[in-house]
């Protein structure tokens, strides 16, 4: 599965990694490295989150399924 992102949100996340290296690792990186970085973890990770978050949303739909039939049932 390959994830891809907009390129306004691609560069907003490598700033975002460029942001933590400087701030947690009191180091700085380029853009290049800070790009490298956010695609290994777009395509590492990114089908990983993405799978958990369909299972949640399913999950979360089927309990309100669940809770609908109990709302909408009425005895005769």
């Amino acid at each position: 599965m390959k994830i891809e992102l907009s390129e306004d949100r691609f560069r907003v996340l490598t700033e975002k990694v460029q942001v933590y290296f400087r701030k947690e690792h009191e180091e700085s990186i380029g853009k290049l490295k800070a790009e490298l970085i956010t695609e290994f973890f777009i395509q590492e990770l990114g089908p990983q989150i993405y799978n958990q978050a369909l299972n949640d949303a399913q999950a979360f739909m089927q309990d309100k399924l669940i809770d609908l039939e109990g709302t909408l049932y009425r005895a005769e």
